[in-house]
């Protein structure tokens, strides 16, 4: 979700009024994508890398989320959406950690699809850490099975990557779903995140229907 930050210079606002206008973005693109019947919604809300930032910034975004899971929760349950989270928890606050808790048990029951949130999360981080606690359980990691190693992962319960989008004109995945994506379709489009509106989203999924998906066979 790039180009918070881009999108707030561009107008004279204050770079953290773009990380808000992002943060209410994420909301929307997450209930469009669930009217239209996905069932999967992976966001990449705060990377291993982002504590680089400035602590003014790091701090601003935990409060976001904190203010979210706050007052939204409520919302979720009502449309029926469940909330999950991955990456690795222990640096975060026992505030923030206790509020993804309570929205995850609020949210379970929700069937029409479930919203994923990427927090403190790093692709190569996540996989040393399954391997480590693999170690831990007495595990043979010489005999390492894919099965064996997607159990261990923060985001064991999510299915393979079909469809990436990356906004703002970047073109990588920096570090993000790395085991999940092997197979996924890759779009990017040079709109910021804070513009990218349902008529961005319909785009960006007629290109994916477009797409002969033969997943290496």
């Amino acid at each position: 979700m790039d180009g918070n930050r881009r999108w707030a210079r561009a107008r004279g606002f204050p770079t953290l009024e773009g990380h808000r206008r992002g943060y209410a973005r994420v909301q929307e693109v997450g209930r469009w994508l669930i009217d239209r019947g996905t069932q999967w919604a992976t966001f990449y809300l705060f990377s291993t890398e982002n504590w680089k930032r400035s602590a003014e910034e790091v701090g601003y975004l935990m409060r976001l989320l904190e203010e979210a899971l706050e007052n939204d929760v409520a919302g979720f349950v009502r449309d029926g959406i469940r909330l999950r989270f991955v990456g690795n928890r222990a640096r975060l606050s026992e505030r923030l950690q206790a509020l993804m808790t309570r929205a995850e048990e609020a949210t379970a029951v929700g069937v029409r699809g479930t919203i994923v949130a990427a927090m403190n999360y790093g692709g190569q981080q996540d996989i040393v850490e399954g391997v480590q606690a693999l170690a831990r359980t007495g595990a043979d990691c010489s005999t390492l099975t894919s099965e064996q190693l997607k159990s261990a992962l923060s985001t064991a319960e999510l299915p393979p990557a079909d469809f990436i989008i990356r906004t703002s004109g970047e073109q990588r995945l920096s570090n993000f779903l790395l085991w999940e994506s092997a197979y996924a379709e890759l779009y990017f489009t040079p709109t910021h995140f804070p513009d990218f509106d349902e008529a961005e989203l319909d785009r960006a999924l007629a290109w994916y229907a477009s797409r002969e998906r033969r997943l290496g066979v």
